[in-house]
């Protein structure tokens, strides 16, 4: 360790004790900041400072953070941060009284505070409280970091989000659009008689998607149980039950890699409408994405990685054969088999598994080649039955499924399918899936035994789709990695 990294660190102890020394000395003299039970705010930074012509000259109660603070003989300046913003506070000592201002001199950078006072402007134009009582409500034995910024650092940022949200307002902007955008997705569904519901975190089968689960063990019922990777089995159970339209927004956990684009456990919408079909959620999902920006942004253009979205255009649709037709020149509409399927790989040093079939070999032309040309709002239809084992098959071409996936900045946004209903096939394909799992596919579906008994009542014709809540954020805050528009990511432990 270099000598000045020891005395970097020598300083910063030195500067924790006397923060603690000052906390001493505020509880001896009977002014405990932590005995502050409550505090009266009556307005926010931004109420202040975009109502300046109101507000001048009228006494507020405001409360925050210092985050700077200059003090000149008799009169100071701070910095005070809320919710909502920051506002400069100026403080005299003939205002507030000689023991208050001998008081607010010793605050640290980082106390919380609450200041009584008259909106002014200062010479310099500056909007501004003078004070007239200054009260402090809590204390910080911490240190707040000069430079927090950028890309900095960012593993303490995600390990201590606290200290993110404190130091760079741009994330705490982040997260405040994070719930207005969730808010605006249910004001649009509930306003189309969509139901809120809530299906089973802890399950005895982990199905409705090709991921592998976190597994554990319920010791009360002696019985080994998974948590859920997706909602929609139970959703599903509910349309048999005749609830029609049925949505959830709740948290997945799928037992995977950590990427710009994935985090183990994230927010999954769900949802699923009887007596439509995967164009009626095509409609559905556009309208939506249209939607929630206008009133969260107050715009449909974007700018994401430098790169201008536009969610006013119809969204282009295209079959997953005509999209790998379109950016690879193969047409497996022209492709007779599984083995001129995987000839044609080898060809374009495409690897694939002994176990792929058609299908498979087609996604994987389309993850090769397609997906990093989907920057504009695009629908890719039609996927091969393969890889689509809860989709209802193509009546005029059962090789391929009612299914689509919403592409947007080369990310998949969206997941839909016409919801197969036909308990024979559906039985069909979880045996399928389960010769898969026999055979070292780890991510295949498991059988269902309820789930096929609930296909056998009869569920009407359905329409379903996954919408993923993070990247859907990410897309409208313009985040370029999950961590970013996640409160708490998954992190390694240090220990």
């Amino acid at each position: 360790m270099s000598e000045e990294r020891i005395q970097t660190e020598q300083d910063i102890n030195e500067l924790l004790k006397v923060r603690r020394a000052k906390l001493t000395e505020l509880q001896e003299n009977s002014k405990d900041p932590f005995q502050v039970m409550k505090y009266d705010v009556t307005y926010h930074t931004d109420d202040i400072v975009n109502h300046f012509e109101e507000m001048e000259g009228k006494t507020v109660s405001i409360a925050g953070r210092i985050m700077t603070k200059r003090v000149m003989g008799k009169a100071s300046f701070c910095n005070i941060r809320d919710l909502k913003g920051d506002i400069q506070a100026y403080v005299r000592r003939d205002e507030i009284g000689d023991e208050p201002y001998a008081d607010f001199k010793k605050y640290d950078i980082g106390d919380i505070i609450g200041i009584e006072g008259e909106v002014f402007k200062t010479h310099t134009g500056e909007i501004s409280v003078k004070a007239k009582k200054v009260i402090l409500l809590s204390k910080s034995l911490q240190i707040l970091p000069e430079k927090y910024h950028g890309l900095k650092d960012t593993d303490t940022r995600y390990r201590q989000r606290y200290v993110d949200l404190i130091v760079n307002p741009e994330v705490r902007d982040t997260f405040i659009k994070r719930s207005f955008i969730i808010r605006e997705i249910r004001k649009y569904l509930d306003s189309r008689d969509f139901i809120e519901v809530e299906t089973p975190v802890l399950v005895p089968n982990a199905g409705g998607a090709a991921a592998r689960p976190f597994n554990t063990h319920h010791n009360a019922l002696d019985q080994d149980i998974h948590l859920r990777i997706s909602l929609e089995l139970y959703l599903k159970r509910l349309i048999v039950g005749g609830l029609e339209r049925v949505y959830e927004i709740g948290r997945v956990f799928r037992n995977e890699g950590l990427s710009v684009r994935h985090n183990p456990e994230f927010t999954l919408l769900e949802l699923y409408q009887a007596y439509t079909d995967y164009h009626g959620m095509m409609d559905l999902v556009e309208e939506l994405f249209r939607e929630v920006a206008t009133n969260v942004l107050g715009t449909t253009t974007i700018t994401y990685d430098g790169v201008e979205i536009d969610l006013s255009e119809p969204f282009e649709r295209l079959t997953m054969v005509d999209a790998v037709k379109k950016y690879a020149n193969v047409d497996f509409m022209q492709v007779p088999d599984e083995a001129a399927a995987k000839a044609l790989a080898d060809e374009h040093h495409i690897e694939y598994e002994a176990r792929h079939k058609k299908g498979d070999i087609l996604n994987l032309f389309f993850e090769t080649y397609v997906e990093e040309q989907l920057v504009q709002p695009t629908f890719i239809m039609d996927h091969p039955v393969e890889i689509s084992p809860l989709a209802k098959k193509k009546p005029e071409n059962p090789d391929y499924t009612e299914r689509f996936e919403l592409f947007i900045t080369k990310r998949e946004m969206a997941n839909a399918f016409s919801e197969l209903n036909d308990p024979l096939d559906q039985r069909q394909r979880f045996e399928a899936q389960e010769a898969l799992r026999a055979a070292g596919d780890e991510e295949a579906n498991q059988m269902d035994e309820d789930f096929l008994n609930a296909l056998e009542y009869g569920m009407p014709p359905t329409g379903g789709i996954g919408i993923g809540i993070d990247r859907f954020v990410m897309l409208l805050t313009g985040s370029l990695a999950i961590r970013d528009v996640l409160l708490f990511p998954t992190m390694k432990s240090l220990s």
